[in-house]
């Protein structure tokens, strides 16, 4: 009997205590793990440095206009957000024109254009796969001049030459692709003017008493070939773009 009340005795303690155990179990604050951070991911950055070729076409215009089509290769490096860079550029053209000439009103110059070439410095900023920038450098044209009579469409002079100039620009270029860009490019090419020489039909005073008729006297006239030149252009680099952090 004793035995059978020590037992029960007991259980009705361990009843009692039971539950503000399990209050106090209860009032425990719970900790949870911080969920893990999410994965990082790479996000590209378009690197404009590297070698790159290409294609382009469109438009000359000034006294003498037309299309053209050429092609391009060059190298940039980008510092930041600084791009640098060299090009030489090499284009087939079919730019033609006339006028009445000022110094000679009885003569039309007339002057084309079968190619041209650039060798230019660059110097641009980037928004990651957009790029702006400006060029200059040297120009190289191949022109053909004539000077015609406006009474009889004769031609009274013609020249054959290649001129070295000067050429200043800018664009903008959009890169597409991992390894493609395309862009619209404006240059205006300043060329010196010129000069063909041709003999007149008539003019000047009388050699001297035994010649009374009017010798043939020689002329110079200046044609103007600086010109504008707007191209829509395609070009692939050898490098990819670079993914950053």
């Amino acid at each position: 009997m004793k035995n059978l009340l020590l037992v029960t005795c007991s259980i009705l303690a361990l009843g009692a205590v039971a539950p503000a155990f399990g209050a106090d179990l209860a009032a425990q604050p719970v900790y949870k793990a911080p969920p893990p951070p999410p994965p990082q991911v790479a996000a590209a950055i378009y690197d404009w440095s590297g070698l790159y070729i290409g294609i382009n076409g469109g438009w000359g215009f000034s006294d003498a206009t037309g299309g053209t089509v050429g092609g391009q290769i060059g190298y940039r490096q980008q510092m930041g957000q600084a791009v640098f860079g060299i090009e030489g550029q090499g284009n087939w053209a079919d730019f033609s024109g006339s006028n009445v000439s000022t110094t000679f009103p009885l003569n039309t110059n007339r002057s084309t254009t079968d190619a041209f070439g650039l060798i230019t410095g660059l110097i641009g900023y980037t928004s990651n796969n957009v790029l702006l920038y400006a060029k200059g450098g040297a120009a190289v044209m191949s022109n053909a001049y004539q000077v015609t009579s406006t009474l009889t469409g004769a031609q009274v002079a013609s020249i054959d030459n290649t001129r070295l100039g000067a050429a200043v620009g800018a664009g903008v270029e959009v890169g597409f692709a991992p390894n493609w860009s395309v862009g619209i490019e404006y240059n205006h090419l300043f060329m010196p003017d010129a000069n063909v020489s041709f003999a007149t039909a008539a003019g000047g005073p009388p050699r001297g008493p035994d010649n009374g008729g009017q010798p043939a006297v020689v002329a110079t006239d200046r044609i103007r070939q600086d010109f504008d030149l707007l191209t829509l252009r395609l070009n692939y680099k050898f490098s990819p773009p670079v993914l950053k952090y």
